[in-house]
């Protein structure tokens, strides 16, 4: 009889029983797909995703569309696409120091922001109150908030592949749904990228407040610099070097609770000091008028989407609306809104 030769997938799944800690999700044990197909023989089922995610549009645009500064003229300023990418790298560390399985957690790391809107939290924010006016206007099918964790669900289950969707797994689709919010991920490795998410970007924004000249390295409490470090890349590894070590015998993922408090604690000043209190936000209205105009003018002239965001439904067209506009960047929703709303040059 002729003996089974594995793949170099089922190679792979034998490795994960054999090396990874017994809290970690093995690709052998997914729930699966919202629709069966064939295993790949090359890729694991995360693997499978995170490549599905890498190749689609909505990952590409990631490159332009803002992380906390709309537009920035520097080349150093994070994107949306550069943070995805410190996420992913933050979480393959830690996953990897705990006997995880980095692929998963590659994948939700990769997705988590794929459904986030043009001008970063402003734009999500412009759409969620957008959605207040049309309840009250009386259309009831439109959800009563926005959230970007649950736009990337939708980019990855309805909008992406020409409305067929990348049909993820499902602890990939738990991982990106939760990464921010109330609810934590199942699985170990989406609560990695929870926490990964927030190492990331207070750290990076740190570093781009300083370049924009918005903030002082010396402002931040001194508590926060002698228990973290005062350059970026020596809090980053003090912060997984305290959650690895905390977290590796307690069968949880957290960081000390010193530490976690400090973290808070660094937040809660980038809170004060940027995201609300400086000038990078001296644009936010303008940015959001921007995401209003755009919003209200495809509501009352639906021919002027894109065929594949067009419907016959009046009740669905709010949601097309939003799909269309989230999916924008920074520098395609200011276009799209010159092109509507800014007089052009009588040219004789």
């Amino acid at each position: 009889m002729k003996q089974h030769v594995l793949s170099p997938r089922e190679v792979t799944e034998q490795r994960e029983i054999e090396s990874l800690a017994k809290n970690a999700q093995f690709s052998v044990n997914t729930k699966g797909r919202q629709a069966p197909i064939k295993p790949c023989p090359l890729r694991t089922c995360y693997q499978r995703d995170r490549d599905r995610i890498i190749h689609s549009k909505a990952f590409r645009r990631l490159i332009n569309k803002t992380q906390v500064f709309l537009a920035p003229e520097g080349d150093h300023y994070r994107t949306r696409l550069t943070h995805t990418l410190e996420v992913s790298q933050i979480s393959r560390t830690i996953a990897r120091a705990l006997r995880l399985n980095e692929d998963l957690a590659e994948a939700i790391a990769l997705g988590h922001d794929l459904g986030h809107t043009p001008f970063g939290h402003i734009g999500e924010s412009a759409i969620g109150e957008i959605f207040k006016i049309l309840k009250a206007r009386g259309y009831r099918e439109v959800p009563d908030h926005f959230e970007h964790n649950e736009q990337s669900l939708r980019v990855i289950d309805v909008i992406e592949y020409n409305g067929k969707g990348l049909n993820l797994t499902w602890e990939v689709r738990d991982g990106i749904l939760n990464h921010t919010g109330d609810t934590d991920p199942e699985t170990f490795e989406g609560k990695i990228v929870k926490i990964a998410d927030r190492i990331a970007y207070i750290n990076h924004d740190i570093d781009d407040a300083v370049r924009a000249g918005i903030l002082d390295i010396q402002e931040i409490p001194g508590r926060i610099i002698d228990l973290f470090g005062k350059h970026q890349g020596l809090r980053i590894n003090n912060m997984v070097s305290d959650l690895v070590e905390y977290s590796k015998d307690k069968g949880i993922i957290s960081m000390s609770p010193e530490r976690m408090e400090a973290m808070h604690e660094l937040r809660r000043f980038m809170f004060d000091r940027v995201y609300l209190g400086s000038a990078a936000k001296s644009e936010n209205d303008k940015a959001k008028n921007v995401i209003s105009s755009l919003f209200f003018l495809y509501l009352e002239s639906p021919d002027l989407l894109p065929a594949e965001f067009q419907t016959s439904q009046a009740n669905e067209l709010p949601i097309k609306v939003c799909d269309y506009i989230a999916g924008m960047t920074d520098r395609y929703a200011i276009k799209t809104f010159e092109e509507y709303f800014v007089p052009k040059a009588w040219m004789v």
